[in-house]
């Protein structure tokens, strides 16, 4: 498909900068089958069923931004993928000043040696040291902002806080799956007593959801990998609220993606463990989820795409449109969407 049919156009002032405060407050536009409504968060218990399960991803971030210097040479390193137990594939700002083996000091005794490019332009950095990679971090890093928030204002002390969801478990995220940001547990509590599930899967996600689609058609667009695991038991789970007669409703794209890589062609879902570069556009049948909760996103993106290729591309058009004219806020920070296909995804 030609990636101009995901464009839209996008006024700079619904970006948000700032989650809703308390989280569930946020609005929801509620996509179930032809009807579409405007709602808030908290409302979400009575936009589904009894019996359906939501699936979160547990994954943690972690401050993958760093800042150092080569020499004399400013060096910027933003972690997306780790390669090794001390090895991260990074994109780098002002890699031109970089040759393989040459160290990057990022300041609190942190160190790094630059090493082979990959075919997208990302340097493998080898951390030097004993100390787990994650504390390193700790020390040097800061919490990595997705470019279209990092690019309005600085980085806080309050997005360590803002930018982690109720179920972060497992390090190793450089951005959060943030449609689990809306919730708290009130929400969680008041989702128990309606009778609807929960489970979690992990999907480290990775910088690469933040590039911009440069192909011309979708066909010639590769998404990065991303590690996730999905267990036998928790697949099993999954399963069974289908045979029930309930729905899995993936909480996140990551989520969403996690599970289609794991369900085969009969629509089971079997457990799984490695990288998974699944880039769903419409025509993709859908085999695992029969719902998603999701941010709004950015025009011609590949999680654009993914929504599309859900509802419908005339669909999600349409919603954005409406969502846009009446003060939905954007992307990471912003308001969410409920998307209930008519039939069984």
């Amino acid at each position: 498909m030609n990636v101009d049919d995901f464009d839209f156009e996008l006024p700079a002032e619904r970006i948000a900068l700032r989650p809703a405060a308390p989280r569930d407050a946020a609005r929801m536009l509620v996509l179930d089958g032809a009807t579409t409504r405007d709602a808030v968060v908290t409302d979400l218990p009575d936009a589904l069923r009894p019996g359906d399960l939501l699936v979160f991803n547990d994954t943690r971030v972690i401050p993958a931004q760093l800042e150092g210097r080569r020499g004399e040479a400013r060096i910027g390193a933003t972690l997306h993928k780790r390669e090794g137990p001390r090895a991260w594939r990074a994109f780098v700002r002002n890699a031109r000043r970089l040759r393989d083996g040459d160290v990057i000091d990022f300041g609190a005794g942190v160190t790094a040696a630059a090493g082979e490019r990959g075919d997208d332009g990302s340097v493998l950095l080898e951390f030097a040291g004993d100390e787990p990679v994650e504390l390193l971090l700790e020390r040097a890093g800061r919490m990595p902002l997705p470019p279209y928030i990092a690019s309005k204002r600085s980085t806080d002390a309050r997005d360590a806080e803002d930018y982690q969801t109720l179920f972060a478990r497992e390090a190793g995220a450089v951005a959060a799956p943030t449609a689990a940001l809306h919730f708290t547990p009130g929400l969680m509590a008041a989702l128990e007593a309606r009778g609807i599930g929960h489970a979690t899967l992990t999907l480290h996600v990775g910088a690469g959801t933040f590039l911009p689609v440069k192909a011309s058609d979708t066909d010639e667009h590769r998404m990065h990998a991303e590690w996730g695991r999905l267990d036998a038991e928790t697949a099993e789970r999954l399963n069974q609220v289908r045979r029930d007669g309930g729905r899995v409703i993936a909480v996140g794209t990551t989520s969403l993606r996690l599970i289609e890589s794991a369900s085969g062609e009969d629509g089971i879902i079997r457990p799984f463990e490695g990288d998974t570069a699944i880039f769903i556009t419409p025509g993709y049948r859908f085999r695992g989820i029969d719902g998603l909760m999701t941010n709004f996103h950015l025009p011609r993106s590949t999680l654009f795409m993914l929504v599309s290729a859900l509802m419908g591309l005339e669909r999600m058009q349409a919603a954005y449109a409406h969502a846009i004219a009446s003060g939905y806020r954007f992307y990471s920070y912003g308001d969410a969407s409920l998307l209930l296909p008519a039939r069984p995804a």
